[in-house]
């Protein structure tokens, strides 16, 4: 609403409202999303900041859980863009306020310790960064590092992030976590020494090898 608005006043020509095939083919996207709201409405205020940060984790995960599984290339060519933009905006949304919730929460240690927070609230709270920005991921990715060694952040989860930093920075990442979508299908990105990926990968307690890990993506709905 604010971005259609803002266009408005800027004299920008507002986008056109999306066909009935694609806005049931979205749809689901925001109707998990309000489930999964309406359930934790429900529930009694959070006990602890671990409580609230895994029912913050779920509404972080379950619209993308559902999206995967939506394929736009059904539609027109010149539809599927803007559906994708509409299919994003609630899942951005939950994105803003959860970021926001997590770093007026962030102790004083810098991380959600596992030990301190239990595993899946440390697990909701990188999943919360990893689909932040590039500010986010510059300022924790040095925190995350070095707790990799105690045990309090799993090393898949650091390498996770250390890719998308790196990726969005411009340099080629090191696990091959970050896919790219090429010709409808998603493809490993730049990569740092390929033929080292999958020791760095199993030094790191990433359960697939990179041929393994791109298989699970081929089977995907294509990407536009």
């Amino acid at each position: 609403m604010i971005g259609l608005l803002m266009a408005a006043l800027l004299g920008g020509a507002q986008p056109s409202p999306l066909s009935p095939q694609a806005t049931a083919l979205i749809a689901p996207v925001r109707q998990a999303l309000d489930a999964e709201r309406k359930a934790q409405t429900a529930l009694p205020p959070p006990a602890s900041d671990a409580e609230k940060l895994e029912r913050m984790g779920r509404m972080d995960q379950v619209g993308r859980r559902v999206l995967t599984g939506i394929d736009l290339t059904v539609l027109p060519l010149q539809e599927r863009d803007p559906a994708s933009k509409a299919m994003w905006a609630p899942i951005k949304e939950i994105d803003a306020e959860n970021q926001k919730a997590l770093l007026a929460m962030t102790p004083p240690e810098g991380w959600f310790l596992k030990s301190r927070y239990g595993a899946r609230a440390s697990q909701a709270a990188f999943n919360i960064v990893q689909h932040s920005d590039l500010s986010l991921w510059r300022r924790f990715v040095p925190v995350l590092e070095p707790l990799v060694t105690t045990g309090e952040v799993e090393g898949q989860s650091y390498g996770l992030m250390y890719d998308r930093l790196a990726i969005n920075e411009g340099r080629p990442q090191r696990y091959g976590s970050q896919m790219t979508c090429k010709d409808g299908k998603y493809v490993v990105d730049r990569l740092e020494a390929p033929e080292q990926v999958d020791a760095r990968r199993k030094a790191m307690g990433f359960p697939q090898t990179l041929a393994e890990y791109e298989a699970i993506f081929a089977q995907y709905p294509p990407c536009t």
